[in-house]
């Protein structure tokens, strides 16, 4: 598996990719997950210009998952790990995680999650993310919250989650 920045050109492959990773969200009752329209490639771009984009290329030059992320408050913030469930539970979503751990300079990473979906909080701890009290939460992350609320997010359980990377 190769990790690498991704392109412009591969914006509407992420698009499907993500459709594809979020089907077996309607497998754990969470339909509209599973039906939310992805982000636009326009939308995307945002990443490659202001953020991080990275791909993970299968061996056949497919792209197998991604990972988008950018700075707020300090940290580095993961807006989006997807992983094709042809490519699912192979460490690939652990492996960009680990890649951005290690070429970023920021002090930590942040994300925000569902609480009780397998593939979400439960696995993030297990890449060293910790769930974070309210009171931890950043004017960046509450504003993230604030949007995730208004998309409809909160009908399920939701948290933030931080990995410090240095001491």
């Amino acid at each position: 598996m190769r990790i690498r920045a991704a392109t412009r050109d591969e914006l509407p492959l992420l698009t499907e990719l993500e459709r594809a990773a979020g089907a077996p969200f309607a497998a754990i009752g969470m339909p509209e997950i599973a039906e939310d329209e992805p982000w636009a490639p326009e939308e995307l771009a945002h990443y490659l210009e202001r953020g991080v984009a990275l791909v993970a290329e299968a061996p056949d030059g497919a792209i197998a998952a991604y990972l988008l992320a950018e700075p707020v408050d300090g940290a580095l913030h993961i807006e989006q790990v997807s992983v094709h469930p042809d490519h699912a539970r192979h460490g690939i979503g652990r492996a960009l995680i680990e890649h951005l751990a290690e070429t970023t300079d920021a002090p930590a990473l942040t994300l925000t999650t569902f609480a009780e979906v397998p593939w979400n909080a439960p696995y993030y701890e297990r890449c060293g993310f910790r769930p974070l009290a309210v009171d931890e939460l950043t004017p960046g992350l509450r504003e993230i919250r604030r949007r995730e609320a208004e998309h409809g997010l909160d009908r399920w359980p939701r948290l933030c989650m931080r990995r410090d990377l240095r001491p």
